[in-house]
């Protein structure tokens, strides 16, 4: 197939096909297929989009179904058939045997729009504006979350001053010694230091598109009770490490907390159908009926989609204990390359299929991607400076493909890293 097409008619913004020149034409579970014939190990899944893989037939099978039978496709906010299943569903499975009370509003259908959502309701209910959010945060491209995200290069693209937010620093971000949280309370509870009571504190538990940082569970813990103390809602986005992709449902089950709000969206759907979702406590649903709309919140396909995963995955530990097994494989893996190099030279980083690894050397997770690209393996960069090499696998990726994917990496890491570099991206 001809790709001048792309280059003539779309525009420059375009990025991933940069990274990945081919035309790809058809995908299956971890493996994209291009229009020559060539085999990819997908270790990106659409960013955390594909948990479940490329075209699963348990969840595909019923959208087909679906489709075939007239099911409504669009329906703004209306009752239909499909969401009520979703709801049922979502409410037995995921919510109820984790002792969850939330209440789940549909906003528009992409992460972004859960975020925008979520912050608006968190104004309404406080009746304050400044949000706390942290260093090397992201958390969407519309301006509301962009004043959220740290990363200089994508709010630089703006075109206009984001306000509203105060940056705090995430755990670990002022090096081992330090528990940021003794930094930020004060911050936030002292008079005089300048800093708004927040609405909102708005966190990832592993920052995806930050460099694969981690919150430890005692930090989290530390600042949840912070945010009740002040007042301020705790707002985690688990757009990217939810859905299982950390091992378990939600990201922050491990740490024992539970947030006023939740964002949800990428794998939400199963198959890569557009879908968010907000879950907030009950008592915090004090929105007027369409104060807050969107004429593609509640996709129907997407409902069948997700109804579909949750039934198939969750009732059981089962996918959970396979994730948990996969995650261990690879840290011993990533353990075992940065054993092998010169100390500090690349670090582990991450939690779950949820990993990657952090390199001294300036560049060399690109260049490293760009090698596995041409051994027939997707697989992207993340962190300020692209300084991580990040594993974003389908949870459902079978371990010969995983181990097949590892032994590339572990061989390219040790090409492009044999001599030691001297600075270290933060």
């Amino acid at each position: 197939m001809k790709t001048d097409v792309f280059s003539k008619f779309e525009s420059n913004v375009r990025s991933y096909c940069r990274s990945f020149p081919v035309t790809f034409a058809t995908a299956q579970g971890a493996h994209m297929i291009d229009t020559g014939g060539r085999r990819y190990i997908d270790l990106l899944s659409g960013a955390g989009t594909l948990n479940y893989g490329h075209n699963n037939p348990a969840i595909v099978g019923p959208v087909v179904d679906y489709l075939s039978a007239g099911g409504i496709v669009h329906s703004l906010d209306m009752h239909t058939q499909a969401k009520a299943d979703f709801i049922e569903c979502f409410q037995s499975v995921i919510l109820e045997p984790r002792g969850l009370h939330y209440k789940l509003q549909f906003p528009g259908p992409t992460g972004t729009n859960a975020i925008e959502a979520a912050v608006k309701l968190a104004r309404k209910v406080t009746k304050r504006s400044n949000v706390v959010t942290f260093t090397n945060a992201f958390h969407g491209m519309t301006l509301g979350s962009l004043a959220l995200t740290a990363n200089p290069g994508k709010r630089s693209g703006a075109g206009a001053a984001l306000h509203g937010s105060t940056f705090m620093p995430y755990d670990g971000y002022l090096g081992t010694s330090i528990d940021t949280i003794d930094v930020i309370e004060p911050m936030l509870r002292r008079p005089g230091s300048g800093v708004d009571k927040p609405a909102a504190i708005v966190l990832e538990l592993v920052q995806g598109e930050g460099g694969l940082n981690v919150a430890g569970a005692p930090w989290c813990q530390r600042l949840a009770a912070l945010a009740r103390e002040i007042g301020a809602l705790l707002i985690v986005d688990d757009i990217q490490a939810g859905n299982g992709r950390t091992g378990t449902y939600f990201s922050f089950e491990s740490c024992k907390i539970v947030p006023d709000i939740v964002t949800l969206s990428k794998s939400l759907s199963g198959f890569g159908t557009p879908f968010s979702l907000v879950l907030l406590k009950p008592e915090l649903d004090q929105w007027a009926p369409g104060e807050h709309n969107g004429t593609f919140r509640g996709n129907n396909l997407a409902f069948v989609g997700a109804t579909a995963a949750i039934r198939t995955y969750w009732r059981d530990q089962a996918l959970a204990a396979c994730v948990a097994q996969k995650a261990d494989f690879v840290r011993r893996r990533f353990d075992d390359i940065a054993a092998a190099l010169p100390p500090g030279t690349v670090q582990p980083k991450g939690r779950g299929l949820f990993q990657g690894l952090a390199f001294k050397q300036k560049d060399a997770a690109g260049t490293i991607a760009s090698r596995l690209f041409e051994y027939g393996l997707i697989i992207e960069t993340c962190g300020h400076g692209d300084q991580v090499l990040k594993l974003l696998p389908p949870l459902t990726i079978e371990q010969a493909d995983l181990a097949t994917a590892l032994d590339h990496i572990e061989r390219e890491v040790m090409d492009c890293c044999a001599t030691p570099v001297l600075e270290t991206a933060v």
